[in-house]
């Protein structure tokens, strides 16, 4: 197994496995490989993961379609480790594996990224953090994309920097870019109802997860992330139809996660609902779009949709 390890090639946030860093690795079989986090992160983390799959108040269908399945920890070669001992990692599901060509987005949750009780210097760190970027602002940041075109397979993923400096409309050009093809000015939306729309599609899971953030008061996750793939290919093949099937959107990151104490987690249900909007306001337009195609029998022979969604026409999520 040890040969088969490598770094995730469609990583698009936190630390990149290298021969002097440690980052997170996937084998041939499946699986994610996390290296623990220094300090009481990593063991934090390692307990929830322990905890929360064992948990009789987690609903079975909210453990399996919403976190990556947890196998336990791992000592692995790792030559970035103090003297090049073997490391302890966390083992999860790829959520990745199985998409040929696979379209994914972090997207951080909520306003506020630290747990109570976390030293000043860290909040101070974290509250700038937040502030320079949509957290504070929105309940939520894009940590990362890599959008995949399915026609010439050519890869849009903007670095960190770019990804830090955006506003709200920035935000909303990101999520549209990241269901758009290459074409035109790269924000045609053409799989916007195949991964955004649908019953499986995004925006039904995010509100089937934020049913559940309604009623659970057994933790408070700050700084964990919403994980979306879908692979370019398939949304291709299921446009404008919408529902391709075979879109994720899991929770990762668990270092910060809290007691909820019997009180609803309002932080993460607050930048939930947030990007929810977005999202769904992108799937509006959409279908106001395809609905005046028709009207105006602006539907070419070749089913192709026009584009009608100009930024300069689009409506709020402001």
């Amino acid at each position: 197994m040890a040969s088969d390890l490598r770094p995730p090639e469609h990583q698009v946030a936190g630390h990149r496995s290298s021969a002097d860093k440690l980052g997170p690795l996937v084998d041939g079989e499946g699986l994610f490989y996390k290296p623990l986090q220094a300090g009481e992160r990593g063991e934090h983390e390692a307990a929830f993961y322990a905890a929360f799959t064992a948990h009789p108040a987690v609903p079975p269908r909210v453990r399996g379609a919403f976190f990556p399945r947890f196998h336990g920890t791992r000592f692995l070669p790792a030559p970035a480790s103090p003297g090049g001992a073997p490391y302890p990692h966390i083992v999860l599901d790829d959520l990745l594996a199985g998409l040929p060509s696979p379209c994914v987005a972090d997207v951080k949750i909520g306003a506020c990224t630290w747990p109570p009780r976390s030293p000043d210097p860290y909040v101070a760190k974290c509250l700038a953090k937040d502030r320079e970027t949509t957290s504070a602002l929105l309940g939520f940041r894009v940590s990362g994309v890599r959008v995949v075109d399915a026609r010439g397979g050519a890869v849009w993923r903007p670095d960190r920097s770019e990804l830090k400096g955006i506003d709200a409309a920035g935000v909303r050009r990101v999520l549209r870019r990241y269901v758009s093809t290459g074409g035109g000015d790269g924000l045609d939306c053409a799989l916007a109802a195949a991964v955004y729309g649908g019953e499986g599609g995004v925006l039904a899971q995010l509100r089937e997860l934020k049913a559940w953030f309604e009623e659970q008061t057994l933790y408070h996750f700050y700084s964990a992330s919403i994980l979306f793939g879908y692979d370019a290919n398939a949304a291709a093949a299921a446009a404008p139809g919408g529902g391709s099937g075979g879109v994720r959107v899991k929770l990762v990151d668990f270092a910060h996660v809290d007691d909820g104490d019997g009180v609803i987690d309002h932080n993460f249900l607050g930048g939930l609902c947030s990007l929810i909007k977005f999202i769904g306001d992108i799937v509006a337009e959409v279908q106001h779009c395809v609905l005046a195609n028709v009207t105006h029998n602006k539907v070419p022979s070749n089913g192709e949709r026009v584009n009608c969604l100009k930024e300069e026409t689009s409506p709020s999520c402001r």
